[in-house]
């Protein structure tokens, strides 16, 4: 029941204020997770590879694609459109790397995401 000039529900403020001190707690180490987790995803290199290898693509964790390798014999100029896919299929597979890491990093939060 409430009553005033009791503090409130049952119990007064001093709850509340715990109960604020624990959320900024939670919200201020979640942030802290979080910065570490980006700065893992900068700092990882994925590689993925198409075409039995002929084509690769090094993608940071923070999806910042930094190099594509293509082996010499897969240019053919006659079939430029096979190079095209092969880059295509390497660099989405990279992309798909760079969701999971970051996905094994940030998700088990237990927290609805944006919410810090």
């Amino acid at each position: 029941m409430f009553r005033p000039g009791m503090g409130g529900f049952g119990g007064g403020n001093m709850n509340i204020q715990n109960l604020m001190k624990q959320a900024q707690k939670m919200q201020s180490d979640m942030q802290e997770k979080m910065a570490k987790a980006d700065e893992e995803l900068a700092n990882t290199t994925l590689t993925a590879t198409a075409g039995g290898c002929m084509v690769e693509v090094s993608i940071l964790g923070n999806k910042e694609i930094t190099a594509i390798k293509i082996k010499p014999e897969a240019v053919d100029p006659d079939d430029v459109e096979m190079l095209e896919d092969m880059i295509l299929a390497a660099t989405n597979d990279a992309i798909k790397k760079a969701d999971a890491l970051e996905k094994e990093l940030k998700g088990n939060t237990g927290l609805p995401e944006g919410l810090f």
